[in-house]
């Protein structure tokens, strides 16, 4: 006996895991209940956690339920499918049921579920148990009933964690795919809001829904999102930044060509201009495509401030990713070839900071901004409570002693001290650190060349930026090519009522987006109704 079970261990060893189903892809379930349960005892019975339960349907016809223990709900499995299976309606009660009188019994008057089908593949049955599915085998019926009993653990709707909200909804996305699905059909109650669902991954079988909005986003581009996702041949997929990696248009630029948000409202806006929305399960970050520049300074807070305060706070962002960007390089070109381009003073006051430092100002500054680096990826993957004092402690005591020991100067440190802070108001994650590597780029051309090199790095990443395209949109749309429509909102963000349309870059079906009468109506003179003179009548 020990000796069966340890060869039969020994031989599903040797079988790759995506081959273990494969060759019996066209085996069926054929009414034989105990054939079928040595299938499944031999494919999946070493597992402790898969559970085989044989009862007998209304106390006549043999059948087995089958499920793992830890992805179900077991109270229900009990109270719902057991205790009906074995207790059966009132009207059969001593009657013997034909196979399909059996079956239309089972499915209309015994097992009370919404989600119920109906399955002849053995191999299918078998990734349902996967999912969390039980499925009930009875004897002589040529389909299983695969019932949706899963019941995974999972954390509840909170804040999101790395977008900060000002002003808006608060909850944010989860690992969970149905959650997420939910957390839009909220804010998007319409019937043409539609989601195709895919598998991905040989051996995770992760669920990847793909969201638009029917009448809205253009369906060529749907269809392209859908064919480099089927295309995507890996064993599995573990987040969203798998299938980013796969379907963007330029893999080896620092920039991103797809937004990512754990924010549901966001998702939202960007379904109402025109774009696709991808979820993937076990993970709360979703992906945005396509995706232009400007998208990635720009955040929801923006929209629910009034038109002032919105673009007075965008271009405060934009000014501090510029800042972060070439602030370092600009420092070295000025203080290693042109000094004479600052005050005399202040130049005097940089000379006398500086005398005993032993590196030229670009080696200075490139330690600086290593060590800088260090510390941050050091506060980030430390535990929280000790993260906040660390990042704190760590700048005081770092810059402090570098100056005391002569490896910086003090305005080497308020530089790179500037420019962090400037990084960090950039919303989107993963364009500060596309911004942060760009940064060394600029220094090291900043100490070849001065403020050549500055200008040299800004036309090389600025030609870059005009080659790349996402899904076909140009990156730096709508500037380029020229959009007055898209303009409205790129620096600053203009009032609600002038974006009459959607980003024409989208070819949306649909590009209007205000009616008519809104329009009108804030042309109109303001009716001032509680006038203290003259106050409004009604007609």
């Amino acid at each position: 006996m020990w000796r069966r079970i340890a060869a039969h261990k020994k031989q599903v060893q040797q079988v790759p895991p995506d081959q273990v189903f494969s060759k019996h892809q066209d085996e069926l379930f054929d009414g034989d209940l105990q054939k079928t349960i040595k299938f499944f005892e031999e494919t999946l019975g070493m597992n402790d956690d898969f559970v085989i339960r044989e009862i007998r349907v209304f106390g006549q016809y043999p059948a087995a339920v089958m499920y793992f223990s830890n992805l179900v709900n077991r109270e229900v499995i009990a109270e719902d499918i057991l205790k009906a299976l074995m207790s059966g309606p009132t009207h059969i009660d001593g009657k013997k049921l034909k196979s399909r009188e059996l079956k239309d019994v089972l499915i209309k008057d015994t097992i009370f579920f919404g989600e119920l089908f109906l399955e002849h593949r053995l191999v299918k049955m078998a990734e349902a148990f996967f999912r969390g599915d039980t499925v009930v085998l009875v004897q002589g019926l040529d389909e299983a009933i695969q019932i949706s009993t899963r019941n995974v653990e999972q954390r509840s709707v909170s804040q999101p964690q790395t977008e900060q909200v000002i002003r808006g909804g608060r909850d944010g996305l989860i690992e969970s795919l149905a959650t997420n699905i939910t957390l839009l059909r909220y804010r998007l109650q319409t019937p043409n809001f539609r989601i195709k669902i895919l598998t991905v991954g040989q051996l995770t079988k992760t669920k990847v829904a793909i969201c638009y909005i029917e009448g809205i986003t253009m369906p060529a581009l749907v269809q392209e999102v859908e064919d480099r996702i089927a295309a995507i041949n890996i064993d599995g997929v573990l987040d969203a930044g798998y299938l980013e990696q796969f379907i963007e248009d330029n893999h080896w630029s620092p920039f991103p060509q797809i937004q990512n948000t754990e924010r549901p409202d966001k998702c939202v806006a960007n379904l109402l201009e025109g774009r696709v929305v991808i979820l993937t399960d076990g993970t709360p970050f979703t992906l945005i495509a396509p995706a232009v520049f400007s998208q990635f300074y720009q955040t929801v807070d923006d929209y629910t401030e009034r038109p002032l305060m919105g673009s007075l706070v965008r271009l405060v962002r934009v000014v501090a990713l510029t800042f972060s960007l070439i602030f370092p390089a600009l420092y070295v070109a000025v203080i290693a070839f042109s000094p004479d381009l600052i005050p005399t003073k202040f130049a005097v006051a940089v000379a006398g900071g500086r005398a005993g430092v032993p590196f030229p100002a670009v080696i200075e500054v490139l330690l600086m901004q290593v060590s800088m680096e260090v510390l941050r990826e050091a506060t980030l993957r430390l535990p929280q409570q000790v993260g906040g004092a660390l990042s704190i402690v760590g700048v005081l005591v770092i810059g402090q002693a570098a100056v005391s020991a002569g490896f910086a100067s003090p305005i080497t440190v308020v530089v790179i001290a500037l420019t962090t802070i400037g990084s960090f108001a950039t919303p989107a994650y993963n364009v500060a650190t596309s911004l942060r590597i760009l940064q060394f780029f600029f220094t090291i051309l900043s100490g070849i060349f001065g403020l050549y090199g500055v200008m040299l790095g800004l036309i090389l990443v600025t030609h870059h930026m005009l080659t790349l395209r996402s899904f076909g949109v140009p990156y730096l749309s709508p500037f380029v090519p020229g959009d007055w429509q898209g303009l409205k909102d790129l620096l600053i963000r203009a009032p609600l009522w002038w974006m009459s349309k959607r980003p024409k870059q989208l070819h949306p079906q649909n590009p209007e987006r205000l009616g008519r009468e809104t329009m009108d109506h804030f042309v109109q003179q303001p009716s001032h109704t509680l006038d203290p003179v003259h106050p409004r009548k009604l007609r």
